[in-house]
C-alpha cells in the first residue's frame, strides 16, 4: 500500500512485497548441497577435459611445456598430487557447510520493491537538473516547456522529474490515481539492481581475493620457514598441469585459498548464489591457470593478462621470483615490481631440451637393461 508521505511528495508509491525463502536451483539437489559440490565438480570436468587433451595431446602447438617435461621435471606424483587435491576438497566443502549454516536463508520477494526504491532515488536525482543548468546558464523550465509536446519524457526530466502525465491506479477498488514512473527510470533501475550492483559485488571479491592472495603467496616465498613447510609442496610441479591446481599443503590450502575465498564472499556482501557464481569462476579460472595450454579460444585466458602463460613462469625456477598474482589480475605485480619482464622462449626452449636428453637417456637406459636381461 502506498504511504501518505510518498504520495504527499509527488513520489510513485513503493509496491508491497511479501518475503518468502527462494526455492532450491534444482529440485533433485538442495541449495546448500549444491553451493557446496557445484565448484568442487567444475573443478574436476575442466581438469578431465585438459587431462584429455593432454593425454591424446590433441593440440601440442600450443603446449606451455612437452610431456617429457612433465615425466622428467615434476618431483610429485600424478597419485600424491590428486591425492592432497582431494583433501584440500574437503576443507573447502567444510569451510562452505559453515559459512552456509552461518548465513541467513537466501529470500525473494522484495525485487519489485528495490528496483522501486532505485527508481525513486533516480526520480529525486533529476531534482537536481534544474539548478545544474542553471550553473552554465540554461532555463530549465523554458527548455522543458519548448520539449513538452515533441518530447514529454525528456521534458520531464530537465524540469527535476515532474511527469503530471504518468499516473497509474493505487488499486483495484478506490480508483484513486497516483504518480507512476517513466519506463527508463524502471529500466536504469533495473540495469542498476540487476546487472551494476551485483557486477560492483563480484569485482569487490575479485580484488579481495587477489590482494589476499597475493600477499599471502608473496609472503610464503619470502618466509623461508613458510616456504619449506608449506608452499614448497605446490612448486613440485615445475610443470603445472589442471587438476594440480589445488595441489597444495593443507594449511597453504586452507590460509591462501579457502579463508581468501571466504572472507572476499563475506567482504562484497553477496547473496549464496552469488557466492555459487564467485567460486566456481575462482574454481574454473584456477584450474585454467594450471592447465598448461595456451589456447587461443580460451575465453578464461583473454579477460585478464593473468592465465595459464603467466602464471606457469612462477613455476620455473627462474621465475620462482615473479608473478605472484593469481587469479584474476596482475595489477599487484604491476605495482609492485614482481612482474617479470624480458623474454622467455629461449628459457623454455632450454628446459624442454634438457627434458628431452634426460627422457632420451631414460630410454636407453632402458633398453639396454631389458637387452641385458635377455641375454642372461
Amino acid at each position: 500500500m502506498a504511504s501518505n508521505s510518498t504520495i504527499a511528495s509527488g513520489l510513485p508509491p513503493l509496491p508491497t512485497y511479501e518475503i518468502r525463502e527462494v526455492d532450491d536451483i534444482f529440485p533433485w539437489i538442495s541449495d546448500f548441497w549444491l553451493s557446496c559440490l557445484l565448484p568442487h565438480f567444475a573443478y574436476w570436468v575442466v581438469s578431465l577435459i585438459f587431462h584429455f587433451i593432454d593425454v591424446f595431446d590433441l593440440f601440442p602447438q600450443y603446449r606451455l611445456h612437452t610431456p617429457e617435461e612433465i615425466t622428467q621435471r615434476n618431483l610429485a606424483s600424478r597419485w600424491q598430487v590428486a591425492r592432497d587435491v582431494v583433501i584440500e576438497q574437503i576443507i573447502q566443502i567444510a569451510t562452505t557447510a559453515f559459512l552456509s549454516l552461518t548465513e541467513d536463508p537466501q529470500t525473494t520477494g522484495m525485487e519489485n520493491y528495490e528496483v522501486a526504491v532505485w527508481a525513486t532515488r533516480i526520480r529525486l536525482a533529476q531534482r537536481a537538473l534544474p539548478g545544474a543548468l542553471g550553473l552554465v546558464g540554461l532555463n530549465a523550465a523554458s527548455i522543458a516547456k519548448n520539449m513538452a509536446t515533441s518530447y514529454p519524457l525528456l521534458a520531464g526530466a530537465l524540469a527535476g522529474g515532474h511527469y503530471p502525465f504518468l499516473t497509474t491506479q493505487l488499486d483495484g477498488v478506490s480508483g484513486a490515481q497516483v504518480p507512476a514512473f517513466a519506463e527508463w527510470e524502471l529500466l536504469v533501475a533495473k540495469v542498476i539492481y540487476w546487472l551494476i550492483i551485483p557486477g560492483f559485488q563480484m569485482w569487490v571479491a575479485m580484488c579481495f581475493l587477489d590482494t589476499w592472495q597475493y600477499f599471502m603467496h608473496k609472503a610464503m616465498h619470502l618466509n623461508k620457514w613458510m616456504y619449506t613447510n608449506w608452499h614448497a609442496r605446490h612448486h613440485r610441479l615445475y610443470v603445472p598441469y589442471a587438476y594440480g591446481a589445488l595441489y597444495n599443503h593443507p594449511v597453504e590450502a586452507f590460509v591462501m585459498d579457502t579463508l581468501g575465498a571466504s572472507l572476499a564472499y563475506k567482504a562484497s556482501f553477496m547473496t549464496p548464489r552469488q557466492g555459487m557464481v564467485f567460486f566456481t569462476s575462482s574454481m574454473m579460472k584456477t584450474v585454467d591457470d594450471h592447465c598448461g595450454y595456451a589456447l587461443p579460444w580460451d575465453p578464461l585466458q583473454h579477460i585478464t593478462s593473468n592465465n595459464a602463460a603467466y602464471h606457469d613462469i612462477h613455476h620455473q625456477s627462474w621465475g620462482i621470483k615473479t608473478n605472484f598474482s593469481q587469479p584474476f589480475f596482475t595489477i599487484w605485480d604491476r605495482w609492485l615490481g614482481t612482474q617479470w619482464q624480458g623474454d622467455v622462449k629461449l628459457k623454455y626452449q632450454q628446459t624442454r631440451e634438457a627434458a628431452a636428453r634426460k627422457e632420451k637417456k631414460k630410454q636407453d637406459g632402458t633398453a639396454v637393461a631389458a637387452e641385458s636381461a635377455k641375454t642372461k
